[in-house]
């Protein structure tokens, strides 16, 4: 009986790694790719690259392999004025990229995150504005946090603007949705869920990020827009 269990572990150990294996495979083809094709032109990682598109640092931690999947097949048909067009990857070219992008969770950075810069230093709002930009929450939410970015089977098809977040949130419960994450509700109960949601941040933030990002998030509400008393 040890010696089934022991064969069955000692099977399901080299599965696992050959799984790992391949994804690791999988993500330094797509990397070769990436470079090939000069998406580097566009898109930074770490401290390399251009700033057109979005950074990509943490790409794979902010976006699942789903969504990633559906946008490099056709960036148009999910986002109708973007300005990446369609390159009619083949399918296992788009399937050795998104690996390569899912692997990116912000190990590129090392210890030097461009929002930690000293020229933030004192002046928490401009260190959430650049983090709100670097880290990608942008990508999502807009710049300045204006909203309108798509989404699946969400009400409205978009995602909100975070522009009125003043008036909704404490700072407090601010940073809690910020740390947390959230899955939205789905637009039909019936329909397939959202490819874009939030992710948990407090697990690649630490507290003194969190709250400079609530704190810029906070500062977005207009000057003379008037409270709901």
């Amino acid at each position: 009986m040890n010696r089934k269990i022991i064969a069955a572990t000692g099977a399901a150990f080299l599965a696992l790694a050959g799984c790992k294996g391949k994804a690791k495979e999988g993500a330094e083809l797509g990397r070769a790719y990436f470079q090939g094709m000069g998406c580097v032109r566009c898109h930074r990682i770490g401290g390399e690259g251009g700033r057109v598109g979005p950074d990509l640092t943490l790409v794979g931690f902010r976006k699942s392999r789903d969504w990633l999947d559906t946008w490099l097949e056709n960036p148009p048909a999910w986002k109708k004025n973007t300005i990446m067009p369609n390159f009619h990857l083949q399918a296992d070219m788009r399937r050795a990229i998104v690996d390569y992008l899912a692997s990116l969770k912000g190990q590129d950075y090392g210890d030097k995150r461009p929002w930690m810069a000293p020229e933030f230093d004192g002046d928490p709002v401009r260190r959430g504005e650049a983090l709100f930009k670097g880290a990608g929450c942008a990508t999502c939410h807009g710049l300045k946090g204006a909203g309108g970015y798509p989404n699946n089977n969400v009400v409205g098809g978009k995602i909100p603007a975070l522009t009125y977040a003043a008036d909704g949130y404490s700072k407090e419960e601010l940073k809690e949705r910020i740390r947390n994450g959230k899955v939205p509700d789905k637009a039909d109960p019936n329909g397939t869920a959202p490819l874009l949601v939030m992710p948990p941040w407090g697990e690649v933030l630490n507290e003194d990020e969190i709250d400079a990002v609530a704190d810029y998030v906070l500062s977005l509400r207009p000057a003379g827009a008037e409270d709901w008393e």
